[in-house]
C-alpha cells in the first residue's frame, strides 16, 4: 500500500496549516512589540501639562510675555534714547559732553563749584637746571 490514508492526510493538512499559522503569529506588526507605558516623572509631568493648549498656565504666561516685550520694545527702548539724547546733545548742564574744556588760570573761578584756582607756586631758582 503506498501513500497516506484519509485520516493521515488530513491530519499532515491540519499540521501544515497550523505550522503555516503560528509562522505567521511570529511575524510582528508595527504597533509591537507592546510595552507598559512608563509612568513620566515631576518635570516630564509639568511640561505636559504646561505645553497644553488652552490652559491657564500658558494663557497667562503668554499675557505676561507680550506686556514684558511690549514694555521693552516700546517703552524702556524709545525713553532710554530720549534720555540719552536730551542729557548728552540738547541739554546745557555742566558734565554733559564737553566739546572743549574752558582754559583756566591762576585767579579763575570754577563755575560748578565756586572755587578759585590758586597761584602758581614760585620755582626755586638755584636747585634746577
Amino acid at each position: 500500500m503506498t501513500g497516506y490514508t484519509a485520516d493521515e492526510k488530513l491530519r499532515y493538512e491540519q499540521l501544515i496549516k497550523l505550522r503555516r499559522q503560528w509562522l505567521k503569529d511570529q511575524e510582528l506588526t508595527s504597533r509591537e512589540p507592546v510595552t507598559a507605558p512608563k509612568p513620566p516623572g515631576r518635570i516630564a509631568r509639568f511640561w505636559a501639562g504646561f505645553l497644553e493648549p488652552k490652559t491657564l498656565w500658558r494663557l497667562y504666561t503668554f499675557k505676561a510675555y507680550n506686556a514684558g516685550v511690549f514694555a521693552v520694545t516700546r517703552l524702556l527702548i524709545p525713553a532710554w534714547v530720549v534720555h540719552y539724547y536730551m542729557k548728552y546733545h540738547v541739554a546745557k548742564m555742566p558734565y554733559g559732553i564737553v566739546d572743549l574744556k574752558p582754559r583756566l588760570f591762576p585767579g579763575d573761578v570754577v563755575l560748578e563749584t565756586g572755587e578759585v584756582v590758586p597761584d602758581l607756586p614760585e620755582a626755586d631758582s638755584h636747585g634746577h637746571h
